[in-house]
């Protein structure tokens, strides 16, 4: 049985619904350290085959076109937009930015290994470097209580000059995972991403090397949402979504007025 006009409408319904919370976390996260906004992908659903271009029209003629009714379309993804985001000063010595490919590695309870672009990071009581929740940021770099005038290099180098001595001492090197494909990545919430097999394994290697980015220190990475951008499409999406809505209105009187008819 041919697929409704009816069912194709709700199909668009659905898809623009979807698409909505897309530009809704988006603008939510406009103000998020490293936020990357995501984009929804669709896809026609399956064609109904009624006439199929070249089959016999007569026995000495073929169709030089055929009758494919489509069935609706789907969501068939969201991808991350891995573009970056403005660098902002805040002259913390903790906070650290990505200029470039890559992503922090941090350690979450239980010992998987989770990724960010965001280094708002701070000093544990014992000294551990840790992002906002407590969770340690890997390599594992632990600050002296004593420690001062904290520098990190480009290369993630982190040194400070203990009380006492004279010349810096070094404490770690902070060090980058890079993925194939990024966008594979999963979002686990609270700026973490997690590896799958989609993105690849994790390369892990020093900033500023193999494709990988600098790290900056007293800076933060920002979102990377466009909010001019983000409103235009919801408008468009509205409009698209009142158009889905009224030809269900007009399906439905349609089949309306039919039964009244028949």
């Amino acid at each position: 049985m041919p697929t409704s006009a009816m069912h194709v409408a709700r199909t668009g319904l659905e898809a623009q619904d979807a698409r909505m919370r897309v530009i809704a976390n988006n603008l939510a996260n406009v103000g998020t350290t490293g936020f990357k906004r995501d984009r929804a992908s669709f896809e026609t659903l399956a064609y109904q085959d009624v006439r199929v271009a070249g089959t016999q029209s007569s026995s000495e003629t073929k169709y030089a076109i055929g009758l494919n009714l489509g069935t609706g379309v789907k969501v068939q993804g969201t991808a991350r937009i891995e573009t970056q985001g403005a660098l902002n000063t805040t002259s913390n010595a903790l906070d650290l930015a990505l200029d470039g490919n890559g992503y922090f590695q941090v350690q979450m309870p239980g010992g998987q290994i989770a990724y960010t672009r965001a280094g708002n990071f701070a000093r544990s009581p014992e000294g551990q470097l840790i992002t906002a929740q407590g969770y340690p940021v890997q390599p594992g770099i632990t600050i002296p209580e004593n420690a001062t005038e904290i520098t990190v290099g480009l290369d993630g180098t982190v040194s400070a000059t203990i009380a006492g001595e004279t010349e810096p001492s070094q404490l770690g090197q902070l060090t980058l995972a890079s993925f194939a494909n990024p966008a594979g990545l999963q979002a686990a919430g609270d700026n973490f991403l997690l590896e799958t097999a989609a993105s690849g394994a994790a390369q892990v290697g020093v900033a500023g090397q193999e494709g990988r980015g600098s790290i900056r220190q007293g800076m933060l990475e920002g979102s990377n949402v466009n909010v001019v951008e983000e409103l235009v499409d919801m408008i468009e999406c509205q409009r698209a979504y009142e158009v889905n809505s009224k030809m269900i209105s007009a399906v439905d009187e349609m089949l309306r007025n039919a039964n009244q008819t028949l």
